[in-house]
């Protein structure tokens, strides 16, 4: 049984996209608009934490 997630894929990727435009956007050299890129990878790894630090767990 093959189970598809798409609509999660999507989301992920919006996500991404947003994320990229943002951090390069706010880049001020060539190797900080890479590092954004990198963080625009891992997005949602900071979203959790903070969202865990903020509830205390």
């Amino acid at each position: 049984m093959h189970k598809c997630n798409g609509a999660m894929g999507g989301a992920y990727g919006l996500g991404f996209l947003g994320a990229a435009v943002y951090y390069i956007q706010h880049a001020a050299t060539f190797g900080a608009g890479v590092i954004g890129f990198l963080k625009a990878l891992v997005w949602p790894a900071f979203l959790v934490y903070q969202l865990m630090q903020y509830l205390g767990m």
